[in-house]
């Protein structure tokens, strides 16, 4: 399947957030979600003719035991507001500060938003389409690590054990359309089903 074809796939789909049709980009850490959901966003833009804004989960976390509450900031500052037809806003989290900085990120209510994420898969039935993306346990280490650097490799770890807690309790890979591997080339999608 190409990253076309599966934009045409959403794009058929109805709104379950307002008017917004929310793309939830879920999966472990390095699994290749930021990439795939910033090619999932063009590929929806060129077929829709359309901005698609892609929201980042991590832009909430106030740092890494922030692992399951962001969901409430999350919601009043970006998925509230575009329920009711408003644009959201957030502030992105600087890891090094360990507090929330810079300007207000807006984020428009447009017809297609992509939540990408740890956890995006959350926003159940406001989700239009559900995404997994997954990778070879020792690639998303290595990639994390070369992402986030070694110092990481602690919190990183605790991390994983969590979210493979996560995912296994909710079954979130069951539930997703589809679940893609993160080993894609060119514009062809590997879509486990």
């Amino acid at each position: 399947m190409t990253f076309e074809a599966l934009a045409r796939r959403i794009l058929r789909r109805r709104a379950r957030l307002g008017q917004t049709r929310l793309v939830g980009v879920d999966g472990p850490s390095g699994a290749g979600k930021t990439v795939f959901a910033d090619r999932l966003a063009t590929a929806v833009s060129g077929v829709g003719d359309m901005a698609v804004p892609v929201v980042h989960t991590d832009d909430f976390l106030d740092g890494w035991e922030d692992q399951f509450s962001y969901w409430e900031r999350l919601d009043e500052l970006v998925l509230g507001p575009l329920r009711a037809g408003r644009p959201g806003r957030h502030r992105h989290y600087d890891w090094g500060r360990g507090r929330f900085v810079g300007p207000w990120v807006a984020v428009p209510a447009a017809p297609v938003v992509i939540l990408e994420g740890f956890g995006a898969a959350r926003a159940g039935p406001e989700l239009t389409f559900t995404v997994f993306v997954d990778a070879p346990p020792r690639l998303r280490l290595a990639r994390s690590l070369r992402r986030d650097g070694v110092a990481t490799r602690p919190e990183l770890l605790r991390w994983r054990r969590r979210e493979n807690r996560h995912f296994a309790a909710e079954r979130t890979a069951d539930h997703a359309d589809v679940v893609v591997s993160g080993l894609w080339s060119g514009d062809a999608v590997d879509v486990d089903r």
